[in-house]
């Protein structure tokens, strides 16, 4: 049961759901080592990081054979928790050579996939890139100190939040929240967002590292994102669209897929939701809404997992990422505090990591539930 009343930010502990499950201390701490040491240095069939010359390193995306701002901001994030700086300014290093642009429409926002040299397959941002990137810049910032450029981290970081904020305002370019309702977008150009792209609890970190001008913007966003992920919420099931419009409905299906429905993107709306009460505590809808979520799948087996209608209608589809998806229902028992929270934190940790193909997506969701659930996924300020 959770005994906190008061989130992590202020209280400075942070609960370890492996400790609560009756795992042994020990134990906890050699399987965060030995999950990092796979993902970073082991078996080729296992490793998503990769050294590249004398100071980058990426992270690639092994069932598409590229290099992603999602991979490589979630890598960084990774290496920041786990106090690795080596393997962190490797990735910031590629990032800002390869991915992130320096003039134009662009201009500050990173090209969302590359190939493994660097060439840039596309042009345009990913959102969820760029808030992962600041975060996990200004924590660095804090757990090892501004250094000269790229690596003054604090600084690339406000360069970053400064461009989401005010892209356009000269005219060129699209900005990555929606001007009027401070929802983040599914990309610049669209209107309409990703809930599984909503972090509350890093725009409430935003409000005090952030330029001074924009620091109401970002407390503003973080409620406005708290309201809008209950609207994209199925109220009986939990389960959320992969787009969804301003007003929380599905949004249309899109020329490059219909993403009306709880699939591969929507799984990280559970473990979000569970770091930011985690974090802050300051909703208790999150507590009812982990609930659901984990009770829609509890007689479902993980081999079992299928695309849905977020009313919970099966389609024949299987899920392409099984263990990432248990993964995040494991991270929701942050929020939870129904009957089946416990059940989540020993299936997960149960559950070895991905191999083959497609484990990119997997073992990153498994990597920060893995963070989340012993207490080491931390705010540092």
């Amino acid at each position: 049961m959770n005994i906190f009343t008061e989130g992590s930010f202020y209280t400075g502990e942070y609960r370890n759901l492996f400790l609560e499950n009756g795992m042994a201390e020990e134990a906890v701490r050699q399987k965060l080592d030995d999950t990092w040491n796979e993902l970073f240095y082991g078996a080729p069939d296992v490793r998503i990081y990769h050294p590249m010359g004398d100071d980058k390193g990426y992270i690639v995306d092994t069932g598409n054979t590229d290099v992603r701002t999602e991979g490589m901001s979630y890598g960084m994030m990774m290496a920041v928790q786990m106090d690795k700086q080596e393997e962190f300014d490797r990735l910031w290093k590629f990032a800002k050579v390869y991915m992130q642009h320096t003039e134009g429409r662009y201009k500050d926002y990173f090209a969302w996939h590359c190939k493994l040299d660097g060439t840039r397959l596309s042009p345009g941002p990913a959102p969820d890139g760029e808030e992962f990137f600041a975060m996990a810049l200004f924590f660095a910032s804090k757990r090892w100190g501004d250094r000269t450029e790229p690596f003054n981290y604090s600084e690339q970081a406000k360069i970053i939040l400064r461009a989401c904020v005010h892209k356009g305002e000269d005219g060129e370019g699209d900005p990555m929240w929606d001007p009027a309702t401070k929802l983040i977008k599914f990309v610049p150009e669209t209107p309409f967002s990703d809930p599984s792209y909503h972090l509350p609890h890093f725009y409430e970190l935003f409000a005090l590292q952030a330029d001074e001008q924009d620091r109401a913007f970002w407390k503003e966003a973080a409620a406005r994102s708290r309201a809008y992920l209950q609207k994209a919420c199925h109220p009986e099931t939990g389960l959320s669209p992969e787009y969804a419009n301003y007003d929380g409905t599905p949004a249309e299906p899109q020329p490059h897929g219909d993403f009306r429905h709880f699939f591969s993107d929507a799984y990280r709306v559970a473990a979000n939701i569970g770091l930011d009460y985690e974090w802050f505590r300051c909703d208790p809808w999150q507590a009812g809404q982990s609930n659901r979520i984990q009770a829609f799948f509890r007689d479902i087996e993980v081999a079992d997992y299928r695309r849905y209608t977020i009313d919970g209608q099966p389609f024949e589809e299987p899920s392409l990422h099984p263990v990432g998806l248990l993964a995040t229902l494991a991270m929701a028992s942050l929020a939870a505090d129904g009957p089946d929270a416990g059940h989540y934190v020993k299936l997960f940790w149960n559950t070895p990591l991905r191999t083959g193909g497609r484990r990119y997506y997997d073992n990153c969701l498994y990597f920060f539930s893995m963070l989340a659930l012993s207490g080491n996924y931390r705010i540092y300020i």
